[in-house]
């Protein structure tokens, strides 16, 4: 169910008619933690690709993410705020079910990042980054796409410097540089993404 919400709104941010070929990739777990100086994830699993090489979904024990942001620009990391572009970008895969065994992508965000913070109806605090990122795939090639992580539970007091992340997921394309309204229509997408996200907290 995570996989099928998390492709959902990342199509709504990258419209599939621009991204005939793309990879999705999700991962779970983590820390998340953060400063005014920007916001780090580690230790992240990735636990499925899906569209890498024609190879189907992959599910298991596949591998890593991880990635830090540019500095936050606005906002607060208690009430949601901007961090700047920039920072990096890693998904490492494993080499399970024939996924490259070593970094399958290195870049960096692209456009400034979204940390939005939402109240659930029973007081807890949860949190939600959106961001663009392009940079190399493992084979050279210049790649670009959009990810979303849901860092939840951050309780009532909400954030306090780290926490655990729930679920995260990016879509890569594999495909020649997107067409030039595409950056436009992420941004148009991300305002539909949020919504989406917020009412699946509250749920």
């Amino acid at each position: 169910m995570t996989r099928i919400f998390l492709t959902a709104v990342l199509a709504l941010a990258f419209p599939l008619a621009a991204y005939a070929d793309d990879v999705e990739f999700t991962d779970h777990s983590g820390t998340l933690s953060g400063s005014a100086a920007g916001l780090t994830l580690i230790d992240s699993k990735l636990t499925e690709v899906d569209g890498l090489g024609g190879l189907g979904l992959i599910q298991g024990t596949l591998g890593s993410m991880s990635f830090t942001t540019g500095m936050l620009t606005s906002g607060s990391l208690m009430n949601g705020g901007t961090f700047a572009a920039g920072g990096t970008f890693i998904i490492t895969g494993n080499g399970t079910g024939g996924i490259p065994n070593g970094v399958i992508f290195s870049g960096t965000f692209s456009s400034p990042v979204s940390w939005t913070e939402q109240t659930k109806s029973n007081g807890v605090i949860s949190y939600i980054l959106t961001g663009a990122v392009s940079g190399t795939w493992y084979n050279g090639s210049k790649v670009n796409g959009a990810t979303t992580l849901i860092a939840m539970d951050a309780g009532k007091n909400g954030f306090a410097g780290s926490l655990t992340l729930d679920s995260g997921g990016t879509i890569l394309n594999t495909s020649a540089a997107p067409e030039p309204g595409t950056l436009l229509l992420f941004g148009t997408g991300s305002v539909g993404l949020v919504g989406i996200v917020r009412r699946k907290l509250k749920a």
